[in-house]
């Protein structure tokens, strides 16, 4: 709809204060980067990248200028002379970018440009986007299912479901924060349990099987005592050797990943949750053992009982709806 291939059936879109709706494609002046590069392969990559240019028909002067200008922002400046089938995936997608680039978009749009490519590469690209992106400054929305790399590359996240946005904000903001049970799941991992609030004193406590612990971060409307959904990412359970001093749970599995160990556990109800530690130097906690398990009451999030509505201050979300 941004780029104008397909109709805008309610609302609209503005760059800046243009409204673009009705605008020719032609005349927006929009960026694409496609999910298979979409580089002619009958073109030198130099070739490739004067395209858009040449349509618009740039003087000769200037098509040399820019170009040049963006292979070697692209360090791609070696390949030049070259046919794309003689460049690796990494090196396509430098040259797509390129030519999207050179033109000097308005909007900038990118369709899971590096879904194609190798777990090494992917890492590699997304900083080389971040940093391309933020030396030339031209707004871009970049679409990934991959929520790592979202959170790398952005400055804010728009999280979407059934195509109605849930949470706009940054990454930390809606990692930390999210506004519902769907963000919170969707943006990492999340242990999901079911709990209450307790007011004890005129202090809310999230209580879940036998644990009881104040939260200090409830909105003020939200202190009452109520069933609640309680989002526990695996960082933010504390394990504890000792048997008796949190949540009773078994260790079923756990995978050593260099920095940090990854265990899967059951609680008393059956529950199936995870926990990610940093390794330790010495030995892991093996299958069958009884440990405990608190919650970092800092960071673990409360959303109501049908998991609609975060009950935490902090969330800032820029979605209207």
């Amino acid at each position: 709809m941004i780029a104008g291939f397909n109709s805008i059936e309610g609302g609209d879109f503005y760059f800046n204060e243009k409204r673009i709706n009705d605008l020719d494609p032609a005349k927006r002046n929009i960026g694409m980067v496609f999910q298979n590069y979409a580089i002619f392969p009958h073109l030198t990559v130099r070739k490739n990248v004067e395209f858009g240019l040449k349509n618009k028909h740039f003087p000769k002067e200037e098509i040399k200028e820019r170009s040049e200008k963006f292979l070697n922002l692209m360090q791609i400046n070696e390949f030049a002379d070259r046919l794309p089938d003689r460049l690796s995936g990494g090196q396509q997608q430098r040259v797509a970018l390129a030519r999207a680039l050179c033109i000097e978009p308005d909007v900038l749009l990118m369709d899971e440009p590096l879904s194609n490519l190798d777990a090494k590469l992917r890492v590699e690209m997304r900083t080389v986007i971040k940093n391309i992106q933020h030396d030339v400054g031209i707004t871009t929305v970049y679409v990934t299912h991959d929520q790592e790399e979202a959170m790398a590359v952005s400055d804010r996240v728009a999280v979407m479901n059934g195509g109605v946005i849930q949470h706009i904000g940054t990454p930390k903001n809606i990692y930390q924060r999210p506004a519902n049970q769907f963000v919170a799941t969707f943006i990492g991992r999340s242990n999901i349990l079911k709990g209450q609030l307790v007011m004890k004193d005129g202090v809310p406590h999230l209580r879940f099987l036998n644990y009881d612990a104040p939260m200090h971060h409830v909105r003020k409307e939200c202190q009452h005592d109520q069933d609640i959904t309680i989002s526990v990412r695996p960082e933010e359970f504390l394990m504890n050797r000792e048997a008796g001093k949190g949540i009773k749970a078994i260790v079923d599995d756990c995978v050593f990943l260099g920095l940090n160990t990854h265990y899967f556990m059951h609680l008393e109800d059956g529950l199936e949750v995870e926990s990610i530690q940093e390794s330790t130097i010495d030995s892991v906690i093996a299958p069958g053992t009884e440990i405990s398990l608190t919650i970092n009451t800092e960071k673990a999030n409360l959303f109501t009982a049908d998991g609609s509505e975060n009950l935490l201050t902090g969330v800032a979300n820029d979605c209207e709806a």
